[in-house]
C-alpha cells in the first residue's frame, strides 16, 4: 500500500435541538490517500490487487480510528456503528472502489472491534480534489437499530489525483444524537 497522506478526525455531539446529550455521541473517521495500482490501465479484470489493497487499507484505518477513540477514553468495546466509502480519482474505475469495499475490508475491523456480524454500510464514487463522500453508519450487530443509522461526510482537500484512491472508515460511539425513532408496530 503507498500511502500519500492520511487524515483523522473526530465528531463528538455533545447537543442536539436544545437537548445536552450525555455522553456525547462519538463518530471517529480516518482516511488514507493511496495510490491506485490501476489507474489509467482502462477496465481490467482481475480486481485481486485491489482486494489486498483493501483487507491492508482496512486494517490500517481502523488501528487508526481507534487510537483518535481511545484519546477521548473510548475503546473498541465501546463501537456500536460503522461505515466505510472510497473515492476513486478519475483515471481509476468506479468497480475498483467495490473491490477494495467488498471482498475482504470488513474481516479486519471486525477483528479489531471485537465483532460486528452486520454488513458495514458503504458508499463509493469517483471524484476529484476535494470531493466529499458521505459515509452511511449502521449498527455493526443488527442493521435494523434505527438509532445506529445515520451518515458522517468526510473530504480529503487535496485528494484524490487521478491516480489515487481515499479509503474511509467511521467507527461510531453512542449511536445517532437524541435518536428517538421507534420502530413500526
Amino acid at each position: 500500500m503507498k500511502i500519500r497522506s492520511v487524515h483523522s478526525a473526530v465528531h463528538e455531539t455533545m447537543s442536539e435541538a436544545g437537548s445536552v446529550i450525555d455522553p456525547p455521541t462519538v463518530v471517529a473517521t480516518c482516511a488514507v490517500v493511496v495510490h491506485n495500482p490501476l489507474a489509467g490501465r482502462g477496465r481490467v479484470e482481475d480486481l485481486d490487487e485491489l482486494e489486498v489493497l483493501g483487507s491492508e487499507s482496512a486494517a490500517f484505518l481502523v488501528d487508526r480510528c481507534l487510537r483518535v477513540l481511545q484519546a477521548l477514553d473510548l475503546n473498541a468495546a465501546d463501537v456500536r456503528g460503522y461505515g466505510k466509502g472510497a473515492i476513486i480519482g478519475v483515471d481509476g474505475d468506479r468497480e475498483h472502489s467495490a473491490a477494495i469495499l467488498h471482498p475482504r475490508f470488513g474481516a479486519p475491523v471486525r477483528v479489531a472491534i471485537g465483532g460486528g456480524v452486520d454488513i458495514i454500510p458503504g458508499t463509493k464514487k469517483v471524484g476529484g480534489l476535494g470531493a466529499p463522500i458521505t459515509m452511511p453508519i449502521g449498527n455493526k450487530d443488527d442493521r435494523w437499530v434505527f438509532d445506529d443509522m445515520d451518515a458522517v461526510d468526510i473530504s480529503v482537500p487535496d485528494a484524490p489525483h487521478a491516480d489515487e484512491i481515499v479509503i474511509a472508515l467511521a467507527l461510531s460511539c453512542g449511536g445517532r444524537p437524541g435518536a428517538r425513532v421507534k420502530k413500526p408496530q
